[in-house]
């Protein structure tokens, strides 16, 4: 394969062999080997020039601490290799950041460690010593992982090791993948790895954003060979003002999450979530972005003009030159056939088998070899083996330049070969290269839009009967199957973090991609980090139309499988995961669409004007064949969510702007065709939905749902048979149950617990617990009982209570008395008919007629002691009711216990009846009580007042 050296002005390094020739000044065969490379240095440029941006607004000031004086660019090899210790702070925003490098890691071939406050990310790279087989995807893996010994925690599972790596990790090994792929250049193979660890964490400094520039310093000062320094930051809004790098706590306030990687000249990646930001505001956050970028890699530059080792340059290989020239003859006329076919799978049938066809034409021709070593490689080392073999013996290290002699050699006539890899390679790329001149020249796509036009729209909900939510969403040839699922909190997703508190998601969006979507076949295991990636950005783009926990009591679960792909699925998961959530019933604020955006960049190249072409709903192809992928999520008015993945140098800001604006206006256009969806959404409860009932109680009545040990709400779930019930801190309750009969019963069970009682309310059917002497304790509600003295029981006199009750027994009571201590004294009398309530013979005539009516000496010494209570004018009160006891105990008069009959008539008129086997509480109508009932959505007026 070819070496290209015309890299940043430079030549490639001596091989080992080469230096040898130097040292025994083998002048003449190391200058004709130095013409060999130049000339094949000559064969293209891989390199793009981009047009600046406007030149940076922010000051950085980088503070050089352990720098050798004589370490310059013009020192001798072995000081540009080793691994120098220094240390340099670069301003970012309103703090500097450390990078240290030199100090650990010496042995990889680039490590740095970067600190933001008290927030260290260290990051390796290291890469191969042998090529792997050419491809054309560069062989770049990315591993992040946040240490829990760095916030002095440990894993909260049953394995105290860190192991598979969570979704946030994975997304931000992306965050770091996708701007560092486009600068690395082709014809490089060598497997390269980058591994960041987040060795301590302060919780204000955010360690992402961190990392993509921690990964940029890295490559920058390794061997790796690659076009530009890359950086990373993360921009917030706080009061319409930017902040670079914000902390925690600003972000808590921030109206944007931006993080944004590029280069000194261009942006490479975005992405970021906002609450329907305008496309202005967004462009301005990305302006102020990329000149805190553009900031930090001038001062890396610095850093790897001193430290930096060189560039393994002499490993890349590319294929000949000649090789496009044949493909281009032999599938030219074929492949421009191909290309106009408008279906996915044909077209893909017809490409394959034209890039067999050419294989076989180069290979009847005798052009393609299997071997890896042919063509002009061989030639340089058949020169070297012949001449060493003429090598005489060097005495006292001097050599006679004139003693060396190049023995003559008949000059032998090879070939030009090229290997299999390199014809497809090169096909993909002429592939590539006919579609871009398709799209410039022709103005029509492979499908025959035009770059504005938007894919046939076909939506429908209602699909699945079962489930809770469904809908599909199908645009051109990509189609998601959405469906939603509601629950309670315990189907909430908890995400175990570096901070303290353990994240719990309420909605969460899975996405996944089977091979059969586009008709393939493949292994079925974990989400990849591309499913992973493209969930999150649904998710995200969802989340500001959702209501607030206290409108919406529900966990919401939202899956998008994706049934067919060509193009854009991430943005189908959107539009059909909006039509899902309305057909749940989930009063979603407004509608939201999703669309991809496309990029051709050198249109002058392909007979344009020069001006880079933007492509509205990019096919599959679109996406492999062009220069861009962004993704753009939100409705008329502004953003929710956005991606951007290049595949070139890098984007200019106009170049986004147009992008924009353009994906405004089809969005609009597809929001237009999701109100047409037929059948439309239900935008109501499915009748398989669960009821979620929401009720506040005092907040120190909550132990007294819970029980001890949790065994009074595990008891309540097993007697009504509902599903879950949450009682929080605060004294919210939520009831989860399957259908309306369980969720009435344990919400009255939790009332009657709960209730504060009034003097007045009225009691039903309730349970006699035990009998003494003077009366009887009735069980109002589990737990709290209430005495219904033995002047109270009958209208007519009863000589004793266990006379006419029995333990047990049931009797309406109303409450007459709530004394300070909380305990209560009930009435009976007081609810029977007119004709029953008779004068209470005990108040008329004294201790006399109670007397009368006892025999014993013990009762009558009981008798006598209530009989003098009640001529001093006194009353028994229960001290059963709070306390436990079961003794009276005498107390003052109350007003409100001694009552004219004609009282009593008036308040068993005008009280409330509560029955303990119904709602077991009074009404309280100037409250809200929401309960969720699957024929409608509203909310339900009226709080049962508890306690």
């Amino acid at each position: 394969m070819l070496a290209n050296t015309s890299l940043h002005g430079g030549t490639a390094p001596s091989s080992p062999l080469l230096r040898s020739l130097q040292t025994h000044k083998w002048s003449r065969i190391h200058r004709a080997l130095s013409l060999l490379r130049q000339r094949k240095s000559a064969i293209s440029p891989l390199t793009t020039p981009i047009a600046p941006l406007n030149p940076t607004r922010t000051r950085v000031r980088a503070l050089t601490e352990a720098k050798d004086s004589n370490t310059e660019k013009g020192s001798v090899d072995g000081a540009r290799y080793a691994s120098q210790p220094f240390s340099v702070k670069i301003l970012v925003g309103d703090r500097h950041i450390l990078v240290e490098s030199g100090y650990i890691g010496r042995q990889a071939s680039g490590a740095v460690m970067v600190t933001d406050g008290e927030t260290i990310v260290y990051t390796s790279v290291c890469l191969a010593d042998d090529p792997s087989e050419p491809s054309d995807f560069f062989p770049l893996s990315v591993n992040y992982q946040e240490r829990f010994s760095a916030a002095g925690r440990t894993s909260g599972g049953f394995f105290k090791r860190e192991g598979r790596a969570k979704d946030h990790e994975v997304l931000t090994c992306r965050l770091i993948d996708r701007p560092l792929r486009p600068t690395m250049l082709k014809g490089f193979y060598h497997e390269t790895q980058i591994l960041s660890w987040v060795l301590s964490y302060d919780g204000l400094h955010s360690p992402d954003s961190l990392a993509v520039t921690a990964a940029g310093i890295a490559v920058a000062l390794s061997e790796v060979p690659n076009s530009k320094i890359v950086a990373g930051v993360r921009i917030g809004m706080v009061d319409d003002k930017f902040i670079v790098n914000p902390t925690t706590k600003q972000m808590e306030k921030s109206e944007l999450d931006l993080v944004l990687a590029g280069t000194d000249s261009a942006i490479l990646m975005i992405e970021g979530y906002c609450d329907f930001l305008p496309e202005e505001k967004l462009l301005q956050a990305v302006e102020v972005g990329h000149c805190a970028v553009q900031a930090i890699c001038k001062e890396v530059e610095a850093l790897v003009k001193v430290y930096g080792k060189e560039k393994r340059l002499e490993a890349i290989r590319l294929p000949p030159p000649e090789l496009y020239r044949h493909v281009e003859d032999i599938a030219g006329n074929e492949l421009v056939k191909a290309l106009k076919i408008r279906n996915k799978i044909p077209r893909r049938k017809a490409l394959s088998s034209l890039e067999d066809n050419v294989l076989a034409i180069l290979t009847e021709k005798g052009f393609v070899s299997h071997n890896e070593a042919i063509g002009v490689a061989e030639i340089i080392p058949e020169l070297l083996e012949e001449e060493e073999e003429d090598e005489e013996v060097v005495v006292d290290g001097e050599v006679d330049e004139g003693d060396v002699h190049i023995k003559p050699i008949s000059r032998k006539i090879v070939p030009l070969l090229f290997s299999e890899v390199d014809v497809r390679l090169v096909f993909k790329e002429v592939t590539s290269k006919f579609l871009r001149r398709r799209i410039v020249e022709g103005g029509k796509r492979s499908d025959g839009r035009t770059p504005t036009s938007i894919r046939s729209i076909n939506s429908r909900c209602g699909l699945l009967q079962r489930a809770h939510g469904s809908a599909l969403f199908t645009r051109g040839e990509t189609q998601s199957l959405a469906v939603v699922t509601l629950g309670d909190k315990q189907m909430a997703q908890r995400i175990d973090n570096l901070v303290d508190e353990d994240e719990v998601k309420r909605f969460y969006l899975q996405y996944s991609f089977p091979p059969s979507c586009v008709g393939e076949v493949g292994r079925m295991g974990a989400p990849s980090r591309r499913e992973i990636g493209h969930g999150m950005l649904a998710e995200r783009a969802l989340e500001p139309i959702l209501p607030s926990e206290d409108d919406f009591p529900y966990t919401i679960r939202l899956e998008s499988t994706i049934t067919e792909s060509n193009g854009s699925s991430s943005m189908a998961s959107v539009c059909g995961g909006c039509l899902a959530l309305q057909d749940a019933g989930v009063p979603v604020k407004c509608l939201i669409a999703g669309i991809a955006m496309g990029l051709v960049l050198d249109t002058e190249e392909f007979g344009g004007d020069g001006l880079p072409l933007i492509l509205s709903d990019i096919t599959g192809s679109e996406d492999a064949s062009g220069d861009m992928d962004f993704k753009v999520a939100g409705n008329e008015n502004g953003v929710t969510a956005f991606q951007m993945d290049i595949k070139v140098g890098g984007i200019t800001l106009p170049i986004m702007k147009h992008a924009l604006l353009q994906a405004n206006e089809g969005r609009k256009r597809i929001l237009v065709e999701m109100l047409n969806c037929s059948p439309p959404p239900a935008k109501k409860l499915s009748n398989h939905a669960p009821l979620i009932h929401v009720m506040k109680v005092k907040p120190d009545k909550v132990n007294v749902i819970i029980g001890s040990g949790g065994k009074k709400v595990k008891s309540i779930i097993e007697q009504t048979g509902v599903e879950s019930i949450e009682a929080q801190d605060d004294g919210v309750v939520k009831i989860t149950a399957k259908d309306l009969a369980s969720l009435e019963k344990s919400k009255a069970i939790i009332s009657k617990l709960t209730m504060v009682p009034s003097v007045g309310d009225i009691f039903r059917n309730c349970e006699i617990k035990s009998i003494a002497p003077y009366g009887v304790f009735v069980e109002i509600a589990p737990g709290r009982e209430g005495l219904c003295h033995i002047s109270e029981l009958s209208g007519d006199w009863l000589p004793k209570a266990e006379d006419a009750f029995k333990v047990g027994d049931r009797l309406d009571v109303k409450l007459i008395e709530i004394n300070d201590k909380g305990q209560l004294r009930l009435s009976h009398r007081a609810l029977l008919p007119d004709s029953e309530r008779t004068t209470n013979p005990a108040k008329d005539s004294g201790s006399s007629q109670i007397e009368a009516g006892n025999d014993s000496s013990e009762g009558k010494g009981t008798i006598k002691k209530v009989a003098s209570s009640l001529k001093d004018g006194k009353h028994c009160e229960d001290k059963h009711g709070q306390d436990g006891s079961t003794l009276p105990e005498l107390s003052s008069p109350s007003k409100k216990a001694v009552k004219s009959q004609d009282s009593l008539t008036n308040l068993g008129n005008t009280t409330k009846s509560i029955t303990p086997a119904g709602d077991g509480s009074s009404v309280d109508k100037d409250k809200k009580r929401k309960t969720y009932i699957r024929p409608v959505t509203g909310i339900v007026n009226g709080e049962t007042k508890v306690g």
